[in-house]
């Protein structure tokens, strides 16, 4: 009997994750996007592809191919032209204020010229599955990472809410580069974990093409590679090996490349106005410089943290679990606020998870913080699942609460980043063992 009771729990478990994703793609499709479609309609906003991979596409294939310069207005002018259907209007105060160019570091044309000879709508059919898979086989390694074996149940229960989170569904959706950085760190990271430094090291180079998501985590892997150096030094060597040959093939096939990078970066941050989470939260009250102020604590305090432990070996537990650390700070403290940006904080997820008893007993104000963070995670899936059942009966109302779904979107990060830093500090002694690799 109790073991045909813990299958049906199980089965029950499954059902529900099934019904929570399955929501979450209902809400997105249906509800979010038909309410942006037709404010579209109305206000008369251009809608073209809206594809977030095809202006990098277009630049590496113009570049490689046409021997163009992907960061020329006349290539942002093409790249309108299929994101949004045609050239924005700076004179149409309801064309977005997005340009679309190719801000990103040009050695992204690498990882995408297997691609350049194919049609877009080829290329963006293979590339969702591409991502899919990539997010499914992240989830794993960052389990190895953690140290964390997982039932089967548990594994497909992971699988599951990640494909059916709304930071994948929208990173999937946009095809954003960020899920396949995501998958880059986590595998580098992995590598890392498992004493293949030079190959980790390599990886986590070719990460940087969304350099803001990579550069966190690679300057705290520098200083733990620095504490141990006779033993680690091999990361820090294929890191700067393939970012020096990254950075010396950008430069033969685009002189100067560097110098139009950092000129689209700043134009970048003029049009678009992003702000980090922090910054967010502080224009509720905190004035102007409250989300500096609050991204110095962040920082403060996990840099208190992650010193102590920068010499554990890698392939211990509290490696994985200063690396989950850097990830949910990384989403906090960068100047983007996007929510597909938040499928780094799966390795922190993942730890909250595991050591929920460990948590939820340290003291009521932890109890309380990590009750918040289960229904801050939660809450997207539940309002995706009340909005599903109120399209049955009312498409209106349905398309009158599309918010809904996104009201903890800036708060629950804020939340995981401080029961990590919990987490990293139940399991800190003050004197820890030296690395053995």
């Amino acid at each position: 009997m109790p073991r045909l009771q813990g299958w049906l729990i199980s089965v029950l478990f499954c059902l529900m994750a099934v019904v929570a994703a399955a929501s979450m793609w209902f809400y997105v499709d249906a509800i979010m996007a038909r309410n942006q479609v037709a404010d579209a309609a109305v206000r008369h906003i251009p809608r073209g592809n809206l594809s977030d991979l095809y202006p990098r596409w277009l630049g590496a294939r113009e570049l490689l191919l046409h021997g163009r310069n992907p960061y020329s207005n006349e290539i942002t002018a093409e790249i309108q032209t299929g994101y949004y259907g045609r050239p924005l209007d700076p004179s149409l105060p309801n064309d977005p204020k997005d340009q679309q160019a190719f801000a990103y570091p040009v050695y992204v044309i690498f990882v995408l010229s297997p691609a350049i000879k194919l049609p877009f709508n080829l290329v963006r059919f293979w590339f969702l599955w591409v991502l899919v898979g990539l997010s499914v086989a992240a989830m794993w390694l960052w389990l190895q990472v953690l140290r964390w074996r997982l039932s089967f149940v548990g594994t497909f229960l992971c699988v599951v809410l990640l494909l059916g989170s709304f930071p994948e569904v929208q990173g999937i959706k946009l095809q954003q580069l960020s899920l396949l950085v995501a998958a880059l760190l986590a595998a580098g990271t992995a590598l890392v974990s498992a004493g293949q430094l030079f190959l980790g090291g390599a990886l986590l180079a070719l990460a940087t093409i969304k350099p803001q998501l990579a550069l966190p985590l690679i300057a705290w892997l520098l200083i733990w590679t620095a504490s141990n150096w006779k033993v680690r030094w091999r990361f820090a060597a294929g890191f700067f090996a393939i970012m020096g040959l990254l950075l010396a093939a950008s430069e033969f096939v685009l002189p100067g490349w560097l110098r139009m990078f950092w000129q689209a970066v700043r134009e970048y941050r003029g049009y678009t106005g992003n702000q980090s989470i922090l910054d967010q939260l502080a224009d509720w009250g905190l004035g102007p410089w409250g989300g500096s102020i609050l991204a110095a604590i962040a920082a403060m305090a996990s840099a208190a943290l992650l010193w102590r432990v920068r010499t554990e070996a890698a392939a211990s537990e509290n490696f994985g679990r200063a690396i989950a650390l850097v990830m949910a700070l990384t989403i906090l403290i960068i100047p983007m606020n996007s929510p597909y940006n938040q499928i780094l904080l799966l390795p922190s997820i993942l730890v909250l998870a595991r050591e929920r008893r460990s948590l939820i007993s340290d003291s009521a104000v932890v109890r309380i913080v990590y009750v918040g963070g289960v229904f801050g995670l939660g809450w997207a899936w539940l309002a995706s699942v009340m909005v599903m059942l109120i399209w049955c009966f009312s498409h209106t109302m349905a398309m009158g609460a599309w918010k809904t779904p996104l009201y903890a979107i800036f708060t629950m990060p804020v939340l995981v980043f401080m029961l990590t830093l919990v987490s990293v500090r139940q399991h800190t002694v003050l004197r820890v063992p030296d690395a053995t690799r």
